[in-house]
């Protein structure tokens, strides 16, 4: 089994590929911000997938081995003639940019053993309540210019979890249709979640 990685080796690993693979003006900006908030502590849900400090980090990596995973499959060995890996890194690494500065940690008295003991959990403050997707693309686009392509596969990387669809958005098979990348890291984003990170009570 693999050694699990602190998340001080996570927010190591998540800066090089970044520093590694994208060179546009604004990386560093971008960086630096999120160096500025709790990105590398958070957990990326509550109480579901990777529920815990580091969990929102882990999950970005997860993700971005997956979707250049899933390119590779799809397109072979030319898969960067349609999405260069520059491109692919900042969809899959800031694709849950939204989440920084969003969960807050809280204690709830719980019966152990027949004794109450208090313990940690995750709730939600959303201080920039802009929606999911499209609070990324909004939050990365004041440091650093986003392609359409990128954008649309940020804003809808829920898919049809998306609240805006549940909501009775009828266009989300027009933007696969018409940008398959961005379906590819739905996909990829749904496998990272339920393949390679477990809910809390695992």
């Amino acid at each position: 089994m693999e050694e699990k990685l602190t998340k001080e080796q996570l927010k190591e690993e998540f800066i090089n590929i970044a520093k590694d693979n994208i060179k546009r003006e604004g990386i560093e900006k971008l960086l630096d911000y999120l160096q500025k908030t709790d990105f590398f502590e958070a957990p990326a849900s509550t109480k579901f997938h990777s529920a815990y400090e580091g969990g929102l980090c882990e999950h970005s990596i997860n993700v971005y081995n997956r979707f250049v995973q899933n390119l590779k499959i799809e397109y072979g060995v030319n898969w960067q003639d349609v999405m260069n890996l520059e491109s692919a890194t900042i969809i899959a690494l800031f694709h849950d940019i939204c989440k920084a500065n969003f969960y807050k940690q809280e204690l709830r008295n719980v019966k152990e053993d027949g004794v109450w003991v208090q313990k940690p959990f995750y709730t939600v403050e959303d201080t920039l309540p802009y929606g999911h997707g499209e609070k990324s693309v909004y939050i990365i686009n004041g440091f650093l210019r986003l392609t359409r392509e990128e954008a649309m596969a940020i804003n809808w990387h829920m898919g049809g979890f998306d609240a805006r669809v549940k909501g009775g958005f009828y266009g989300l098979e027009n933007v696969f249709y018409t940008y398959p990348t961005a379906l590819l890291f739905h996909v990829s984003d749904v496998e990272a979640t339920y393949l390679d990170e477990k809910p809390l009570n695992d």
